[in-house]
């Protein structure tokens, strides 16, 4: 059986943890930033968890990170 293919743009966004959660980054930090607060934005620079419901897609398109 041929070996899978990773999902190039999803493999840009996510990235596994020791335990083998899956990492992203935050939306909305890219434009029209003067409206939004300080510290929202110091909160939109941190990383965060994927809901569990949608791990198994993602792993499915990252086989092999």
């Amino acid at each position: 059986m041929p070996k899978m293919k990773t999902h190039r743009g999803a493999a840009k966004r996510f990235s596994l943890t020791k335990s083998g959660k899956i990492k992203r980054g935050k939306a909305y930090k890219s434009h029209i930033l003067n409206k939004k607060s300080p510290k929202r934005k110091r909160n939109l620079r941190k990383s965060t968890v994927i809901a569990a419901v949608e791990e198994k897609k993602i792993k499915r398109l990252i086989p092999y990170k």
